[in-house]
């Protein structure tokens, strides 16, 4: 018999349902992440072990429930408990955020059909680097393919069906011939195999509970690494507000649209705009990002 966990946590009075069930719907197959109305089922694995996440979002609470092919808890009470608050982005400070800028000449306006807009965050650090690393310089519909790919070739099913991400243990045994075939270039493939490796060789440490700051160096110096990857991974992975996502194509392009400018600015300028709104730069391109979302601009 599968071991289950559930708990239940209250949601900010502000919270945006939609936001986290559209994050989970980005793959329309449903491989390894399921929606059904405001309930959401994700295959993880947790130290290998094959894990139903199941989150279900309710108008002032939200509940989780972690269903293990184990015959014992794969997680604490407090570890499960950070999970979903980290899940939830419900350690962000949206609150301080839109309090400083709710008068801003520019912000101000995206605060206005945003409001309360949080990031929701993946299950693990390495899932946010998997993904980051899958999605450098193509379409998000292209790395959602490659993703399902690799999930397919190297996954493992929870007994209910849903199929789980794979974790960096498996990705560090997996050939570079295997993520070819997948899409990878070879380069991508070769850096999330490397990172993979350096996790279990006790050369990389991606704990949720570490300095945001201390990954994001370690992570530079990894070949294949950039500012975008690590924002991203800050961001998606740790909660991070304050990485700058000036490389962003969509990030610039809606700078563009919020400012009304008559070019799309380059990377330098974008990250000189930007820069007016540490510690929330990366905050701000979620609500640019959001922007493609909405018909008011």
């Amino acid at each position: 018999m599968p071991s289950t966990q559930s708990l239940s946590l209250p949601l900010p009075s502000d919270f945006r349902h939609q936001d986290f069930i559209v994050f989970h719907q980005r793959d329309k197959t449903e491989l390894s992440e399921q929606v059904n109305g405001m309930e959401i089922h994700k295959g993880v694995l947790i130290n290998t072990i094959p894990c139903r996440l199941s989150l279900s979002l309710g108008s002032e609470n939200a509940t989780m429930t972690l269903s293990a092919d184990a015959d014992e808890n794969v997680l604490s009470e407090r570890e499960f408990a950070l999970l979903a608050s980290r899940m939830l982005g419900l350690q962000q400070d949206i609150a301080g955020f839109e309090n400083k800028y709710q008068h801003h000449a520019d912000i101000s306006r995206l605060l206005a059909h945003q409001h309360g807009l949080r990031i929701p965050q993946t299950t693990t650090p390495f899932e946010a680097i998997s993904w980051a690393i899958t999605g450098q310089l193509i379409s998000v519909d292209a790395a959602i393919s490659i993703r399902r790919r690799l999930i397919e070739a190297t996954g493992k099913p929870h007994s209910s069906g849903i199929w789980c991400l794979p974790d960096e243990h498996i990705l560090a045994n997996t050939d570079i011939d295997t993520y070819r075939a997948c899409g990878y270039s070879n380069s991508k493939a070769t850096t999330l195999q490397r990172i993979a490796q350096a996790i279990m060789a006790n050369k990389l440490d991606l704990s949720p509970d570490r300095d945001p700051l201390d990954v994001g160096k370690e992570l530079l110096a990894i070949k294949g690494i950039g500012p975008w990857t690590v924002s991203y991974t800050l961001l998606r992975g740790f909660g991070y507000l304050d990485g700058s996502l000036h490389g962003d194509v969509a990030v610039r392009r809606n700078i563009q649209r919020l400012l009304g400018s008559d070019e799309k600015p380059t990377e330098k300028e974008a990250q000189k705009w930007l820069a007016e709104f540490a510690p929330w730069r990366a905050l701000v391109a979620a609500h640019l990002w959001a922007m493609d979302k909405e018909k008011a601009y």
